[in-house]
C-alpha cells in the first residue's frame, strides 16, 4: 500500500507578498531529483528552486492548502519539507516563498479583483485603491462604508465594492439592483449612508451574471466573512476580514484619518 504525503495545515489564502517581481525560474518537472518529483506525483506544484544554506537546495512549492518549502539534502537522495531558520530563530523559508509562490499567485489575486464587478465609492484620482467584498444585507458592510469615509471624502482613497450576494436569499438580487442602478454610485451611497433598502428588482442577464462571477470569485479566495477587504501597501497585498479594528482601519486606509 502506498503512504501519500500529508500535507502541512495551511491557511487557505494568506494574502500577503513582498516581492515586487515575478520570479520565473521554476524548474522543468522531468528535471527535479526523484524526491521532489516523488512529491509533484502526490500532488505538489513546484514554482521556483533556489540554494539554501548549509549545501540544501531548496523548492518553492503550493499545495491545495496553501504554500510550503521543499529542502532537497546533499546527495539528492532525500528531501525535507518545512520551515529552515537560522541560529537566531529567524524564519528563512518564508522570503523564499514569497519570491518564488506568493508574488505570481496574489499578482493574479490583484489582477482578479480589478477585473472584477464593483462599484467605484470616491475619487477616480484617489492615490490609494482599497477592494472590498459586499453584500447588500450585510450591516457590516454598512459599518465598515461609514468608518471609511473621512478618507474616501478627502479623496484619498476610493473603495471598491465588490458586490455579491451569499448572506440572504436576497443578497444576489440586491446585489444586481446596485450594479445595475442608473448611478451604481450614488445607489450605493443611498442604501449603505441613508439607508435607503435598495428594491430587488428584475436585472438583465449580463448584470445578474456578474454578480455571478463576483461570488464565484469571493469563493475561489476562501473568503467567508462579509466584508473582506484587500488592499496593498508598497509591494505587500493584505486583507481584513468584517470591520477592521481602528488600528487596522487605518493600514487599510493607508494612514490616520484626515
Amino acid at each position: 500500500m502506498r503512504h501519500l504525503l500529508r500535507m502541512p495545515a495551511l491557511a487557505a489564502l494568506t494574502l500577503t507578498f513582498t516581492a515586487p517581481a515575478v520570479a520565473n525560474d521554476a524548474p522543468n518537472v522531468d528535471d527535479l531529483p526523484a524526491p521532489v518529483q516523488a512529491l509533484t506525483d502526490q500532488g505538489l506544484t513546484i514554482h521556483g528552486q533556489f540554494e539554501a544554506p548549509a549545501g540544501l537546495t531548496g523548492y518553492g512549492a503550493s499545495h491545495s492548502r496553501g504554500e510550503v518549502a521543499v529542502y532537497l539534502l546533499p546527495g539528492g537522495e532525500h528531501a525535507i519539507i518545512g520551515t529552515l531558520v537560522d541560529a537566531e530563530g529567524t524564519n528563512l523559508s518564508e522570503p523564499q516563498l514569497d519570491r518564488h509562490v506568493r508574488a505570481a499567485q496574489f499578482a493574479e489575486v490583484w489582477q482578479d479583483l480589478e477585473a472584477s464587478h464593483w462599484i467605484a465609492d470616491g475619487s477616480p484620482d484617489a492615490e490609494r485603491i482599497v477592494y472590498t467584498f459586499t453584500d447588500p444585507n450585510c450591516p457590516y458592510c454598512r459599518q465598515f462604508w461609514h468608518e471609511a469615509r473621512p478618507w474616501v471624502e478627502a479623496g484619498q482613497v476610493q473603495l471598491r465594492h465588490i458586490m455579491i450576494g451569499v448572506l440572504a436569499s436576497d443578497s444576489p438580487a440586491k446585489a444586481a439592483a446596485l450594479l445595475g442602478a442608473e448611478d451604481p454610485a450614488a445607489a450605493l451611497h443611498a442604501h449603505s449612508g441613508e439607508g435607503d433598502e435598495i428594491e430587488a428588482g428584475p436585472q438583465s442577464r449580463e448584470i445578474e451574471e456578474q454578480v455571478y462571477a463576483n461570488n464565484q470569485l469571493f469563493d475561489s479566495l476562501g473568503f467567508m466573512a462579509t466584508p473582506t477587504t484587500l488592499y496593498r501597501d508598497g509591494d505587500r497585498v493584505d486583507r481584513v476580514e468584517g470591520v477592521p479594528s481602528p488600528e487596522r482601519l487605518e493600514e487599510v486606509m493607508g494612514g490616520p484619518a484626515p
